[in-house]
């Protein structure tokens, strides 16, 4: 696929249409209504969302409802036993497969001297973002814009005494990795820079299934930390690896999307992203193993 066909090229208008659903949501927009609200045939918008997402408006648009967002936090409890006793999805075979190292308090004390951080901006289907990354690892992925500064004044803050080396080659190909065509297995290392309950909650998120959606009272369960629902938001808030540390993926009880570092409108677009990709996948293995309905009771399915 060439750069102009990349899905990044349209997630500025995704996010103008989810921002247009969430103000409009009491009156239910249609295709049509939301097509013109950002300036789009509804045929073109079909194409702009088959081409970015891989299913649909109308399913795309079922997996931003309230309602979707309830039953998966409703199903979440269930399939942490479920997992628990090693009855993973399937969707997991196409899962990127994150690990992650924290910074040694050597480096944290020293504010990063003598560690090379090579980053770039690459563009992604939530936008251009700004990756960066030690030998160990990557270790910042912030959205923005290519000709924000802030961008880079935020890296270096968080890495003061190391040496930034522009490399936006090396951004191309991790964003790539970080973000395939199609769901494709891979591995990558994250490196960390937290306190020790920040990295605790990082690294119970991290096992998260994509397409999977918790409350902050479920994630501080699963940290061992229960009664700290308040002190994991905080710890998500000062995630600075977007996507990878998939703080996207918890949102509130009652299913509002909540706020997000990068814009509440891209984290909509994530979630819905998601479950589409894992929807999508759930019905590839099923056509094709002829797997019963029930080994995917993880996902609703909206209508076609």
């Amino acid at each position: 696929m060439s750069p102009a066909e990349h899905p990044s090229r349209h997630y500025a208008r995704v996010a103008k249409a989810i921002a247009f659903i969430r103000a409009h949501a009491r009156e239910q927009p249609t295709l049509d209504e939301i097509a013109a609200a950002v300036h789009l045939s509804p045929q073109h918008l079909q194409r702009v969302f088959a081409e970015w997402a891989g299913i649909s408006p109308k399913r795309f648009l079922q997996f931003l409802t309230k309602e979707y967002a309830r039953h998966q936090l409703a199903a979440a409890d269930t399939l942490t036993v479920a997992e628990d006793a090693g009855l993973s999805s399937t969707s997991r075979l196409h899962d990127l497969m994150v690990s992650c190292e924290a910074m040694t308090p050597g480096e944290i004390r020293t504010a990063g001297r003598g560690i090379d951080i090579g980053h770039g901006v690459a563009p992604t289907p939530f936008g251009d973002a700004l990756i960066a990354w030690t030998p160990r690892g990557v270790c910042h992925l912030a959205f923005g814009t290519a000709d924000d500064p802030r961008l880079l004044d935020e890296l270096r803050a968080r890495w003061p005494a190391a040496t930034l080396v522009p490399d936006p080659a090396q951004a191309q190909a991790l964003a790539q990795r970080i973000f395939p065509l199609t769901p494709t297995r891979g591995r990558i290392h994250l490196v960390l820079h937290g306190t020790n309950f920040q990295i605790k909650v990082w690294e119970a998120l991290l096992r998260v299934e994509s397409g999977q959606i918790l409350s902050y009272g479920q994630l501080a369960r699963r940290a061992g930390a229960p009664r700290a629902a308040r002190a994991v938001g905080s710890a998500l808030a000062a995630n600075t690896i977007g996507f990878l540390i998939p703080c996207h993926r918890v949102l509130r009880e009652g299913g509002d999307v909540g706020e997000y570092r990068w814009g509440s409108e891209r984290k909509a677009a994530m979630v819905a992203w998601e479950a589409g990709r894992a929807l999508t996948t759930h019905e590839t293995v099923q056509a094709r193993e002829n797997l019963p309905e029930s080994r995917f009771a993880r996902l609703p399915h909206p209508s076609p």
